[in-house]
């Protein structure tokens, strides 16, 4: 499989084969060649679905029957390649080159790549396109950038600070405690404190313990399985026990959360009752949604475990068997490879839980999560020892 993006007698082309066959698209203008005019590019496809604009003039190539996943499992080229012997034939029209000219804001799935000297894996032969010191968006938010002798200063607006224009000003001599972020509330004046698990306060500066963890939304805690290079992914389980008076929320997702290609479990509530679903690749996602059990948000814990052996899916609720299902009768795809990953509550701050999920699960969880456990570990995982934010000591009251 490949997906390419070249220039081919000053047209712009995107080539993408998903193991069937190679679909081609091309822009009707060309880009101007005096390498003074910064051109806007999109390219991609949904399934078997490309697309193609270029300063928004847009081509689309209409989806027909065939694959729909792109499986490329190698590293992500940008102006060319390491050894021109590995460019597939068929992903350009002629004998494959390196680009000449210049790039920038280059976004994959809502991610934007860092073209530093440091940042990617690799690379040869790249030098500063813009030849001064501001290069590309040095000054953030909206900041004005001027070249001095010592380098640049940034000229910021007015509610930002910092020598990039990389801080609010109300956050400027904030109080907020050991590894606490600094949120800017403008309309007031002022700021808030989100707190690091462990610590909690107006100003995140009280240490603090739990066994209980309390999910307030926009909360979340990443668990990293140091255990995960020895699992057997085959089969997978997770057991945890939950309470909320919530009808939607994300409690688990087993998975990096990165991109669409990687594989997840994910158990959550969905209208007031409990949802699983399983994606094992090619992002085949299969939904489990059990309409029986309304009382998933009664505010009395709940005890959920869900089994993963190859293709078959085991769920129980409160000891009783609720799903029994096989997945997928062919065993395509039979290894839960979820990259050591835990998310319980939702994902880091800034990340919407409906878009990181694909609309899957709508909101951030509100309640309270305990006595976790992977596969048949003996322990229970001790959620104060991994990464979060606004998780509370749930251990009494409300």
């Amino acid at each position: 499989d490949f997906l390419c993006i070249s220039l081919v007698n000053g047209f712009i082309q995107l080539r993408y084969n998903l193991g069937d066959k190679t679909i081609i698209l091309q822009t009707f203008q060309k880009v101007h060649a005096n390498g003074n005019t910064w051109h806007s590019l999109k390219a991609g496809r949904v399934g078997n679905e490309g697309y193609l604009d270029l300063d928004g003039i847009n081509i689309t190539e209409k989806a027909t029957p065939g694959m729909n996943a792109l499986d490329t499992h190698t590293d992500f080229f940008v102006g060319g390649v390491s050894s021109l012997n590995l460019v597939n034939s068929m992903a350009v029209e002629n004998e494959p080159t390196g680009f000449t000219g210049c790039i920038r804001e280059v976004v994959i799935n809502n991610r934007e790549l860092k073209l530093t000297a440091t940042d990617p894996k690799g690379g040869a032969n790249v030098g500063d396109c813009d030849g001064t010191a501001c290069g590309y968006t040095v000054c953030k938010n909206n900041g004005t950038c001027q070249v001095e002798n010592a380098g640049f200063s940034c000229s910021c607006p007015q509610e930002w600070t910092g020598s990039t224009c990389e801080q609010s000003i109300y956050c400027s001599q904030n109080r907020c405690g050991s590894q606490a972020l600094c949120i800017p509330q403008p309309t007031l004046f002022s700021y808030t404190c989100v707190c690091a698990l462990g610590w909690s306060g107006k100003y995140c500066d009280s240490k603090i313990q739990f066994f209980i963890a309390k999910f307030i939304g926009n909360s979340y805690i990443k668990y990293t399985d140091p255990y995960y290079g020895k699992r057997d992914l085959q089969y997978s389980r997770i057991s945890l026990n939950f309470t909320t008076n919530q009808t939607e929320g994300l409690i688990v997702w087993m998975g990096k959360g990165e991109d669409e290609d990687n594989d997840f479990l994910a158990i959550g509530l969905a209208s007031g009752t409990l949802k699983i679903v399983i994606n094992l690749g090619e992002r085949i996602s299969v939904p489990l949604i059990e309409s029986k059990y309304s009382t998933c948000c009664d505010e009395r814990w709940h005890f959920v475990t869900v089994i993963q052996n190859q293709t078959c899916i085991k769920v129980y609720l409160d000891e009783e068997l609720i799903f029994f299902e096989d997945i997928d009768p062919y065993r395509k795809y039979t290894a839960l490879n979820y990259g050591g990953i835990c998310y319980f509550g939702g994902f880091e701050i800034g990340r919407k839980v409906n878009i990181v999920t694909t609309g899957l699960f709508q909101k951030e969880f509100i309640g309270k999560i305990k006595d976790v456990v992977l596969f048949q570990d003996s322990k229970k995982i001790q959620l104060m020892k991994a990464e979060g934010y606004n998780v509370y000591n749930g251990n009494f009251g409300n």
